[in-house]
């Protein structure tokens, strides 16, 4: 029996609209099926950077190894569908980024140690994570962002518990389990007698750029219109106040402190945010006044500050620990290689993997400063081409998040408090590290975009 097809009708879904403000201009997006696929997929790679780690303790202990590149795929995954669907965005940054790349890896197998999957490894970085973070950018917005970020503030509840619980019990126990149920623990020695937490995190470094993450959203909400749930806020607020003792980390501390000194150059460029963040600072000395009466935390502080003192002394003050600490290693990174070979030794030999992959022993068989590392392993014509790219990357962001001041934008500008510190030199052959980098850039050029109602034409507006 036949049907005649006019009674037959499909419905197409006109796709949403969203008018995009960049600097002020004002453009038009397209939020297509695609475009919600690659943003499930930006939170897959956000949700397992965050519990990578537990996998690897806890969960499939088995398949740690496997499981220190289980965002690989994702990533990939997503550059070739943003690609495909025409999101991939055109920049220099990435194009040269890949460029260089791709040359190392010939130039690894030419010249340098000759192993393919070592190269693969190492080259990883440059060709997926990095442009990685223009993806994230381009399809993220601002109000993207800002719903990582109440996630953000929602997770550092139940992670501040893990903190204290690792902080107080021995590294025997199940909480602090290492990487591949190492039953002698993840902590990194502190002081006292108590170690530095690594949290969900194979590291303890993941943990403190997470806590750093959380403080940057939680002075953006306090100072911010945007809506935030006021208990979560504070319960974050106070999430972020104990994870600076308990974590025993003075990169954290440091940190934290850049993150007020950017909040507090915005303000000094827009009063109206003045009474905000007084109500911020009236929480925080009321928070802190509270927590200074627990048992806990006054034993986590005496930790805290018997690790601040001794490293000091060392380095030589707490002037010094921050410059030695941020640009430790960049100097002779560019002048202590006299005979380093022109091509360098090879892209992933100054990775633990490489290292273990090449010597069956994980170290580093370069240096463990990222400048050094990169000199090392692409020599220095290719090496400083990578550095001086990332750092042109965030002078770009730098001014573009500076300039979205004047539209009351905040949010760019209190990350990139985070990226500066973490995208510039960073050490990017350990994953979790690289894996903070790619978010915060991403975030970063997400949150410069800011939705506007109504729907324009995709060209400009005039």
């Amino acid at each position: 029996m036949a049907f005649p097809l006019e009674n037959f009708t499909t419905e197409v879904k006109s796709p949403r609209k969203e008018t995009i403000k960049i600097d002020g201009d004002s453009f038009t997006s397209v939020d297509t099926n695609s475009k919600r696929y690659l943003k499930f997929g930006i939170w897959a790679y956000f949700l397992l950077l965050i519990f990578e780690g537990a996998l690897r303790k806890w969960g499939i202990p088995a398949l740690s190894a496997p499981l220190l590149v289980v965002r690989d795929p994702v990533a990939i995954w997503l550059l070739y569908t943003a690609w495909r669907k025409d999101f991939f965005p055109f920049s220099i940054y990435p194009a040269v980024m890949i460029a260089l790349g791709t040359i190392g890896i010939s130039t690894t197998l030419i010249f340098g140690h000759g192993n393919l999957p070592v190269a693969l490894f190492g080259a990883r970085i440059l060709l997926v994570h990095f442009p990685l973070m223009f993806v994230i950018g381009n399809v993220f917005n601002r109000e993207d962002v800002v719903k990582l970020g109440k996630v953000v503030l929602l997770l550092s509840i139940p992670l501040v518990i893990l903190t204290a619980m690792q902080f107080y019990s021995p590294q025997s126990a199940f909480v602090n389990r290492g990487v591949g149920g190492d039953v002698e623990g993840s902590g990194f020695s502190g002081a006292m007698g108590f170690f530095r937490p690594s949290g969900t995190f194979s590291f303890t470094t993941g943990n403190s750029m997470f806590f750093s993450l959380v403080a940057c959203f939680v002075l953006f909400f306090w100072v911010s219109k945007d809506q935030i749930n006021k208990v979560l806020l504070i319960a974050a607020t106070l999430a972020v106040l104990a994870s600076i003792p308990l974590s025993i980390s003075r990169s954290l501390f440091f940190s934290i402190a850049v993150a007020i000194i950017f909040t507090g150059l915005a303000i000094s460029r827009n009063p109206q945010y003045l009474s905000r963040i007084f109500t911020a600072a009236v929480f925080m000395v009321l928070l802190l006044t509270i927590l200074s009466q627990t048992t806990f935390f006054q034993t986590a502080t005496e930790a805290f500050m018997a690790r601040f003192e001794s490293a000091s002394n060392i380095e030589g003050g707490v002037a010094s620990s921050l410059l030695e600490r941020y640009f430790g290693g960049m100097i002779s990174a560019v002048s202590g290689n006299n005979n380093l070979p022109f091509f360098g030794y090879g892209l992933g030999l100054g990775t633990n993997a490489g290292s273990a992959l090449l010597t069956g022993e994980r170290s580093f068989l370069i240096a463990e400063g990222e400048w050094a590392r990169l000199i090392g392993e692409m020599g220095f014509v290719m090496g400083i081409f990578v550095i001086l790219l990332r750092l042109i990357f965030c002078a770009d962001i730098s001014l573009r998040s500076y300039r979205s001041l004047k539209y009351n934008n905040l949010l760019p500008w209190v990350l990139l408090s985070l990226a500066l510190i973490i995208i510039p030199q960073g050490q990017w052959a350990q994953p979790t590290s690289l894996g903070f980098s790619t978010l915060i850039g991403g975030l970063v050029l997400g949150a410069l975009k800011i939705p506007q109602k109504g729907q324009i034409s995709q060209t400009k507006k005039q």
